[in-house]
Order: structure tokens, then sequence, then C-alpha cells
């Protein structure tokens, strides 16, 4: 019986998390001949909030940058 787990970073909605469950199972049919009934998938959502990857939270990483204006008067370095 295969099992399969998927974890998202962020969320999906209910019709996205359908098409890959119903792609997954058609992908173990059709590469392992398993038995549609047997197959069997959960996802899971993780918050950005906690997952980090290269040292650093997804959601800081996905945060808008705040924008910096430069002051047109001021003098540039030399």
């Amino acid at each position: 019986m295969p099992f399969v787990s998927i974890r998202l970073a962020g969320t999906a909605t209910r019709e996205q998390k359908a098409g890959v469950v119903a792609d997954v199972t058609a992908s173990l049919v059709a590469r392992l001949g398993k038995s549609p009934a047997a197959v069997q998938v959960v996802i899971e959502e993780v918050s950005p909030e906690n997952y980090g990857a290269a040292g650093q939270l997804l959601a800081d990483r996905d945060a808008p940058k705040p924008i910096v204006q430069e002051d047109a008067h001021a003098e540039s370095p030399r």
C-alpha cells in the first residue's frame, strides 16, 4: 500500500489539493501498477513562519521589501 506524504510551505486551495491527490494516485497506478484504492496521500500545509531555508524563515524571505526613497537633494558620496 503506497503512502505518500506531501508538505507544502504555505497553503493551497481545496481544488489544488484534490488535483495533486488525483495526479499522484494516477502516477502510482500507471508507474507501479497499484490499485487506486490502495494509494493514500496526505498533504500537510506548513506555515511560512514555521519553515526556514538557507538560514531564513520563508515568511521573512517572501515579505515585501520596504521601499527606500532617495533624497534627490542629498549629496552623492565621493
